[in-house]
């Protein structure tokens, strides 16, 4: 089949138009559906930015003549050359493994290897002691009510309320 604007080429991209209910299908080649600001090629799997920026310092500083240490994880086999090319550590292992190079890419990166920010501070330990004790409570309840024990319900019930 031609394409309908040039007629010349083979049509290698075919379109659905649908205007107020009239459907119509346009066959076009390559190069006039480039020229209509259709793209033709499918593009690869999107790269990730952190690994070609890896890649980037990796080649700077073997580049400087530094010297290439391709050390491995002892526990997942991951090589730092394969975390150069992902931009992805195989395993919390290999933070130990890597990290005097992770220090000095957190030090390229942002400056500094020292963290300045808002520090994690994790949940206070009875709030979820609470809530697990809510939980099995209320399941307790749930069952006292699906057997008919509505005294056992009641005094579960009451027990929810009273917790802190």
């Amino acid at each position: 089949m031609l394409c309908d604007d040039c007629r010349e080429e083979t049509a290698s991209v075919h379109l659905t138009k649908v205007v107020q209910g009239d459907v119509s299908l346009v066959h076009l080649c390559a190069k006039c559906a480039m020229q209509r600001g259709i793209e033709t090629t499918v593009a690869s799997a999107p790269k990730s930015m952190l690994g070609e920026f890896l890649q980037d310092v990796h080649k700077k500083s073997a580049a400087a003549g530094e010297a290439t240490d391709d050390t491995a994880c002892s526990f997942c086999g991951m090589a730092l050359s394969d975390f150069r090319a992902t931009g992805r550590l195989g395993c919390a292992r290999c933070y130990a493994t890597f990290e005097a190079r992770l220090r000095d890419l957190l030090r390229h990166v942002h400056g500094s290897a020292q963290h300045v920010g808002r520090k994690y501070v994790p949940p206070v330990p009875e709030i979820f002691g609470r809530a697990s004790t809510v939980a099995e409570l209320e399941e307790q309840l749930r069952c006292a009510i699906d057997n008919e024990e509505f005294e056992l319900a009641a005094s579960l019930r009451d027990k929810i309320q009273t917790l802190p």
